[in-house]
């Protein structure tokens, strides 16, 4: 993982309430333990027809979410089943940060474990995003996760709450894994100083 930098981005609207893991990453992909390829089958059944052809009025279809980084997605983003390719199809395709009013407790931890953070905010800035991103899709929005805060559009700065332990991984860019593996200097002096003691059973 590469730690977290801020940015600046446009929006990618799609203001569909209740995205399922399913409909993020189909289950007959789950297969793969690669990431290799999950941007291809991101949102595949909303995507593609029957014939596997890109349905151009498909947001992810079209020319204007090149290169962009943040997903704004409807209420209750991630729900249903538990799958860690959710995020990696996400993040394939370039996606560093979903917003949301909502998210599912499950689909957020899997999130913030693949470097792609999930910012939930108020009603009335959900409404003011997908508002000015309308009329104008080159609209902006400014990610500072060192600060916790959205700046939207007009300049408003929104702040944003995340956990401690996932803010510190994010910033550093490590996994629980990495983290700990961080720590192996004061693990070891710890261990020199607690001795095992010695087993004099018979």
């Amino acid at each position: 993982m590469k730690p977290f930098t801020n940015f600046r981005s446009r929006l990618v609207p799609l203001a569909i309430n209740n995205i399922d893991t399913d409909q993020i990453i189909p289950a007959r992909f789950l297969k793969t333990t690669s990431k290799e390829g999950l941007d291809r089958q991101l949102f595949c059944d909303w995507r593609y027809d029957a014939q596997g052809n890109a349905k151009p009025d498909f947001i992810l279809n079209q020319s204007r979410v090149a290169g962009a980084q943040v997903l704004l997605a409807g209420d209750n983003f991630g729900c249903g089943s538990s799958r860690e390719h959710a995020p990696w199809a996400l993040t394939q395709f370039g996606f560093r940060a979903i917003v949301s009013t909502s998210f599912a407790d499950i689909f957020t931890g899997n999130a913030l474990k693949n470097s792609l953070l999930p910012i939930r905010v108020p009603i009335d800035v959900h409404a003011e995003l997908f508002a000015a991103v309308a009329p104008d899709p080159d609209a902006t929005i400014a990610v500072d996760l060192a600060a916790q805060t959205l700046t939207t559009p007009a300049g408003r700065v929104v702040p944003f709450s995340i956990d401690a332990f996932s803010k510190r991984c994010l910033l550093e860019g490590v996994d629980e894994l990495g983290y700990i593996l961080k720590q192996e200097g004061a693990i070891g002096a710890y261990e020199a100083s607690h001795p095992s003691p010695i087993n004099t059973a018979a």
